[in-house]
């Protein structure tokens, strides 16, 4: 298995798009001690140090992170909402995954909480995305090239699964 290092960008970005379509935590899942410490110190700095006496929004993005040691801690991170569901998603295709517009009708109606799984990197692992209830469908665009950082995957896929819809206009 292999991991790769958090990276402060990804943070903040994916913090700031979870929050916009209402996510209540954002868990950052990673094994090595060290990584989720400096996760723990930017949180702190950007929700109760000088960042987050600064700035508000920030503030605000960040009091979600939630930086975890493995996935049953964040499925257990859930707390009384429930037993969490496992989706994931990667960039490959495969067999049995469920499309986005399906995943959105089903996160429209009531029922567990998601834990939804990205990997950087190299993805995720393969016991990971064995154990999952729902493997979504990549995020593909229209040039057949299919490489997204994991803050723009995250961005589409909230919008893809979350998004009330907008008007024309720009208004919700």
């Amino acid at each position: 298995m292999v991991t790769t290092a958090i990276t402060n960008l990804d943070l903040h970005d994916i913090s700031r798009s979870a929050l916009t379509f209402g996510v209540r935590h954002y868990f950052i899942v990673h094994p090595v001690t060290a990584q989720r410490q400096m996760v723990e110190r930017l949180v702190e700095h950007w929700t109760v140090g000088p960042g987050g006496r600064r700035v508000d929004d920030r503030r605000l993005a960040m009091s979600i992170v939630r930086p975890v040691a493995d996935v049953d801690e964040a499925l257990a991170g859930f707390g009384t909402e429930g037993r969490a569901e496992l989706w994931v998603t990667s960039a490959e295709s495969r067999p049995g995954q469920l499309g986005h517009a399906e995943a959105r009708r089903r996160f429209a109606e009531a029922g567990p909480p998601v834990l939804l799984a990205l990997g950087t990197g190299w993805g995720l692992s393969d016991a990971c995305l064995a154990r999952a209830e729902v493997k979504l469908a990549p995020v593909h665009g229209t040039a057949g090239y299919n490489h997204l950082s994991v803050r723009a995957a995250a961005a589409i896929l909230l919008d893809r699964l979350l998004s009330t819809g907008a008007a024309d206009d720009g208004t919700r």
